[in-house]
């Protein structure tokens, strides 16, 4: 999959990305929170210290870096990760926690 844009959707619960195929995914704005690719964020997955996001959580908004991904920001003041392409793509691959919760 490769990612050529993204949306805003949900009132900011979600990040829908759109694929070159024109596939779109959804992907939670907790989710995103939570696998922030952040310095921040991979030290404390490294280390275990798994965090729920603040509820409630929306992303604030979305800014594109270059041609590298983009920049989300929450609704918490958590506006330190860029997301690439090609990380925005491997979690919407990936199953959702959301998909099992509904099933």
């Amino acid at each position: 999959m490769r990612v050529v844009d993204v949306e805003i959707a949900g009132d900011g619960h979600a990040l829908v990305v759109v694929a070159s195929d024109g596939r779109r995914s959804v992907l939670g704005a907790a989710l995103l929170w939570a696998e922030c690719p952040s310095a921040q964020g991979r030290v404390r997955r490294a280390r275990g210290q798994h965090r729920w996001p603040p509820d409630p959580l929306v992303i604030s908004s979305v800014r594109v870096i270059g041609t590298y991904g983009v920049n989300i920001a929450f609704s918490d003041g958590h506006d330190r990760g860029i997301y690439p392409w090609s990380y925005l793509a491997a979690l919407a691959e990936r199953p959702q926690l959301e998909d099992f919760l509904n099933d």
